[in-house]
């Protein structure tokens, strides 16, 4: 693992923001970065995670959090990756990511990052954001492949995060599992937060997790497995494959959250970001792009069209 558990004991009887202390404690980390680390629930005070930058603590608390190791600022070079551009205005761009290019440095990539090809098609880009992430608002896991909005500019940057902390964003994703799912259509209301004992994984928590809300409907049934449209209400981390997993009906592939035997001859895990709705800078009406499933993802559902039939 990469991360770097920090333990760091609170002795001040004045009481302080969490996030305030941390930013104090750790200035190599910017605060915007550290609380993303709280609200991704990956700090925690006297052994129970905090998710809230505001609380406060008190006299003798102990804070642990797992630290991610952050690209350094000279490391965040450009890259020659071609890009395949979905759309671009002065203000934003839409990329369709393929899979495993990772978004950002970190956690052991610091090169041929989405981050850093997108500073050699437009480096004004290097600029915006949190340092280390130029113009990320929202990610996608490695093996993900699929749509991501990169911001040009602060104004764009500052809009564009309103609109998903503000849920007004839509994210459509298509993802085979294993089975079939309960019901052709339903919503999975389940906490997720940072797995117990092994702290690179989400789990479902209904404690101490975040709230997260994934709808689906089933598009294709197929004998042992199910194509399907999920729609995350939420954008907790691997919320779309802890809930499935969750469901009964892990992603075909996914060897963190679903079968250690693959089913069926993938390389990665079968999730693709296939839409994506949001307003456009200056605009009142939902744009909404598209992606179809990459020639991998297709070819399975290919084989399993002809296998069932």
């Amino acid at each position: 693992m990469n991360d770097k558990l920090l333990q760091i004991a609170y002795s001040s009887e004045e009481g302080e923001r969490l996030d305030k202390f941390l930013s104090g404690a750790i200035p190599q980390h910017s605060r915007a970065v550290l609380q993303r680390l709280i609200q991704d629930s990956q700090v925690t005070v006297n052994g129970t995670v905090v998710t809230k930058s505001a609380f406060k603590l008190e006299n003798g608390m102990r804070v642990e959090l797992a630290l991610p190791k952050e690209a350094e600022p000279e490391k965040l070079l450009s890259s020659e990756l071609s890009l395949q551009i979905v759309f671009e205005n002065q203000d934003l761009a839409v990329v369709d990511k393929p899979a495993g290019m990772v978004v950002h440095p970190g956690a052991g990539r610091e090169r041929d990052t989405l981050a850093q090809a997108a500073i050699a098609y437009w480096p004004q880009i290097a600029h915006v954001g949190e340092e280390g992430r130029p113009g990320i608002v929202h990610r996608l896991d490695k093996d993900t492949s699929g749509l991501v909005v990169l911001a040009k500019n602060s104004m764009a940057y500052t809009w564009l995060v309103q609109q998903f902390k503000l849920r007004k964003t839509e994210k459509r994703y298509l993802a085979l599992v294993d089975g079939c799912p309960p019901t052709p259509t339903g919503r999975i209301e389940a906490a997720i937060g940072r797995h117990k004992h092994l702290r690179q994984k989400m789990a479902v928590q209904y404690q101490a997790g975040r709230k997260a809300i994934s709808e689906y409907r089933t598009l294709q049934a197929f004998k042992q497995h199910t194509l399907l449209e999920v729609k995350p209400i939420t954008g907790r981390t691997h919320q779309i494959r802890v809930h499935l997993a969750y469901l009964g009906v892990p992603v075909v592939g996914d060897r963190v959250y679903g079968r250690k035997k693959i089913s069926l001859p993938i390389k990665r895990f079968f999730l693709h970001a296939a839409g994506l709705a949001l307003v456009l800078p200056g605009e009142t009406e939902l744009t909404t792009f598209e992606s179809k499933l990459p020639a991998d993802l297709q070819d399975l559902i290919d084989h399993l069209e002809a296998s069932d039939g």
